[in-house]
């Protein structure tokens, strides 16, 4: 799996490689490239560095997994090949790769669709999303920025599933991951004010469930740490049981857990090695944090990160509690 990673490298630097510095941009506005905004050398193999100072190293897919994986890199690389310079092949290599934990990768296949797609905000909404899996938040808010600026004023589009729910029905667009991961990068600063004008322009263009779940979740718990709880409070207002949720039911659960519909000790789990179920650990721990229970929430932000799946949203959310500390 790693010599198929590497051999994906090996074929897009040297095309990166010749788009100089500002070719094929869109001025200043844009961000920065990043083989121009070089940080310090990772450890070998290591694809970031924890908020604690800890090397982070790709994690092993199952082998049937793995080998479905190289199936799909292999067949998004075969369009690449096909068509350098087509967006929709150069997003889907990217983002193959970045399902492997190989995120470094993915973002130099993003960068070259920044070069060659400048005007394209999905190139910087998905480098935007990997930057905040290798914990370079400034970097995510920088590119989902600048992707929003793209959008702003124009019709959102569906973005379609890499791994497809079981009604094989998207429900997000574009725009929405954009404010989703904008207002992401911001809470994970704790930056909790900051990131509520991305939650209200994600709820701008809600169009169902999941999305209102997702948003609602987070939107929540930034107004809580704010102290703001009656704003807090009309967020959940909206939420009901009977929802017809397809994807985000870890958030809807845990919406409910908020009004006091599911009892909190019900949902805590923190084994769980699934990302869903990392995000409802993480959304139960924060609960005690805002509830004034702040040594329980240590506890538990501390015990989500001896489990796995260093790249989930709630296993990071719970590092930078902890690094905060």
């Amino acid at each position: 799996m790693h010599r198929t990673i590497f051999a994906t490298t090996v074929f897009l630097l040297p095309l990166f490689a010749a788009c100089g510095p500002g070719e094929g941009g869109s001025g200043d506005a844009a961000p920065a490239e990043a083989p121009d905004a070089a940080v310090a050398p990772l450890p070998e193999g290591a694809e970031a560095i924890s908020l604690l100072g800890e090397p982070l190293y790709p994690t092993p897919a199952p082998a049937e997994v793995a080998a479905q994986q190289a199936e799909d890199i292999d067949a998004a690389r075969a369009d690449y090949e096909a068509d350098p310079d087509d967006a929709d092949a150069i997003i889907w290599l990217g983002r193959r790769i970045g399902y492997t934990s190989h995120y470094r990768d993915a973002i130099e296949v993003f960068s070259e669709g920044t070069a060659k797609h400048p005007e394209d905000a999905r190139m910087y909404r998905h480098r935007g999303h990997r930057w905040i899996s290798v914990r370079e938040f400034d970097r995510a808010i920088e590119d989902l920025s600048h992707a929003a600026g793209l959008v702003a004023g124009e019709p959102d589009e569906v973005e379609p599933d890499g791994q497809p729910n079981e009604r094989g029905i998207p429900t997000s667009t574009l725009q929405s991951n954009i404010h989703y991961h904008l207002a992401l990068a911001h809470y994970l600063k704790g930056d909790f004010e900051t990131a509520l004008q991305s939650y209200e322009d994600y709820f701008a263009v809600t169009t169902n469930p999941d999305q209102l779940v997702a948003i609602s979740h987070w939107w929540y718990m930034a107004l809580r740490r704010l102290g703001r709880d009656d704003e807090a409070a009309a967020v959940l207002e909206r939420i009901t049981a009977d929802m017809d949720v397809i994807e985000n039911i870890p958030y809807h659960r845990l919406l409910l857990m908020y009004k006091g519909e599911i009892e909190a000790d019900e949902l805590w789990d923190p084994e769980s090695e699934d990302p869903s179920g990392v995000a409802i650990a993480y959304g139960v721990a924060a609960w005690h944090l805002y509830n004034g229970r702040a040594e329980q929430a240590e506890e538990m932000f501390r015990r989500i990160l001896e489990g796995a799946g260093w790249a989930g949203f709630g296993y990071i959310a719970a590092e930078a509690e902890i690094a905060r500390l």
